[in-house]
């Protein structure tokens, strides 16, 4: 899967989890301060990337993930590796 793909499907799931429409999902959005998450929201976020792209994301790497470019390249990075 290339990083285009995983980028592609990141914002798919964003719009699905979170209920944004794709043109307000930038890769400098914030999931809290953006996109409107509460830490629910966050939660499940992750939760689904970790389903869709067969991925661990540990608590303490999660706590770091906090806008859609981070969220991109961390899958990017565990792809692969």
């Amino acid at each position: 899967m290339s990083a285009a793909e995983i980028k592609d499907k990141v914002y798919d799931i964003i719009v699905s989890k979170m209920g944004v429409n794709k043109d307000q999902i930038k890769p400098e959005s914030k999931f809290a301060d953006d996109l409107g998450a509460d830490s629910l929201d966050t939660v499940e976020l992750i939760m689904e990337l970790e389903n869709e792209f067969g991925v661990q994301i540990p608590d303490e790497d999660a706590e770091k993930i906090g806008t859609v470019q981070q969220a991109i390249d961390y899958i990017v990075n565990k792809k692969v590796s």
